[in-house]
């Protein structure tokens, strides 16, 4: 069976377990008083015939939280009342209500079964009690009580509807929120991991040459100023980010653009970088922007810190479709790939999928050890 979400509870609000009965109730008791005058054969309207007559719009206050054995019992009700040779009469108000609810919970069979059984049954006792229903009456009878179940059914429709659609949209926003954190948690990997192994490592010159070249140990505390500052500030925004606070940064985004002053951090870390272009450079979308420098800063990191490398090439190969980068060094191989376990390879990974391209990183050709991307530009057939 299907969930359902009418079944909440009755005590809810006041209008479906109070108001509601009430004006039923009232509707009832009027309106069979007054259809009784032209019922002189009709069973005189007592005190068992109120508490029938109240007994269905009694039940409507609980309909939500047992509509299936509320229509029953109105139903029976309902018979019960006509049995006995009361008047007729809006008695079968509280049933309507009943079966609108049971239709609306997704209890069809109760309420078609029980509906189609009462009817019958209230269409004999007239013809055994007072007259013979004529044929037109009963079909206008059915004819009425189908549009009703109809009706019934489309505001059932209609609100699944909107259930489906409201339970989608909190679904994209929970996927969306989703994307947002692995995000922001690929790019503070990938800040923390490019700027504490800067720093890391011109510490250990700065304490290294200390004493015998206070020059250079001046210039390897000057980069860790630099690369902490740079740290500090991207963690400023990334964090301005989740707190919501939408403030434009006056430092230059992450892009290819900071190429330049990338490599010459690793220079300055004792990782010599040669960069080379293929093709003719443009301007990229500026989420391909962001990931081709990400992914090329954590590939020199993880060939910084893994690979034992001597130098390392950065190229850069322009075509129609996009940007393949190629980051190779002459370092040890495998070892290169950032660690057992570590995040570097998954995150340059997810960054090339997210943009529908492709990611390897492996061995290279000549020894040492090779990422290797592609990132579309041209995507459905547009133009870069």
């Amino acid at each position: 069976m299907p969930p359902n979400p009418a079944l909440r509870p009755w005590w809810g609000g006041v209008w479906p377990t109070v108001v509601l009965p009430l004006l039923v109730a009232g509707f009832t008791l009027a309106g069979t008083q007054w259809s009784r005058w032209g019922q002189p054969a009709a069973r005189p309207v007592d005190a068992l015939a109120v508490v029938l007559l109240l007994a269905g719009p009694a039940l409507l206050v609980v309909r939500r939280a047992w509509p299936g054995p509320v229509l029953v019992l109105t139903a029976a009700v309902l018979v019960g009342y006509l049995a006995l040779g009361y008047p007729t009469g809006p008695v079968f108000v509280a049933s309507l209500f009943a079966l609108a609810e049971a239709v609306a919970a997704g209890r069809r069979v109760v309420a078609y079964g029980v509906t189609a059984v009462a009817f019958t049954a209230a269409v004999t006792i007239h013809t055994l009690t007072r007259a013979p229903v004529p044929l037109p009456a009963v079909g206008g009878w059915v004819a009425s009580l189908v549009a009703f179940v109809a009706g019934c059914e489309l505001r059932r429709a209609r609100r699944e509807r909107r259930e489906q659609a409201a339970a989608a949209e909190r679904e994209a926003e929970r996927r969306r929120a989703g994307e947002e954190r692995l995000e922001m948690a690929r790019e503070l990997h990938d800040a923390l991991g490019h700027h504490l192994s800067l720093i890391n490592v011109q510490a250990g010159v700065a304490l290294y040459l200390m004493d015998d070249d206070p020059e250079q140990a001046r210039r390897a505390l000057a980069t860790i100023k630099t690369s902490s500052r740079d740290l500090l500030r991207e963690m400023r925004a990334t964090l301005g980010v989740l707190r919501g606070v939408d403030e434009p940064s006056r430092e230059p985004v992450a892009g290819l653009a900071r190429l330049g002053a990338l490599v010459a951090e690793n220079d300055l870390a004792g990782l010599p970088v040669t960069t080379r272009t293929r093709g003719t450079a443009r301007d990229l979308p500026p989420g391909v922007d962001l990931a081709a420098y990400r992914i090329v800063q954590e590939a020199l990191t993880n060939t910084r810190r893994h690979a034992a490398a001597s130098a390392a090439t950065v190229l850069l190969d322009y075509d129609e479709e996009g940007l393949t980068i190629e980051v190779t060094d002459d370092g040890r191989g495998p070892a290169a790939a950032g660690g057992a376990g570590g995040d570097g390879l998954p995150g340059m990974r997810e960054r090339a999928v997210a943009l529908g391209g492709s990611f390897a990183a492996g061995p290279g050709p000549d020894g040492g050890f090779r990422v290797r991307a592609h990132l579309p530009t041209v995507r459905d057939g547009a133009a870069p």
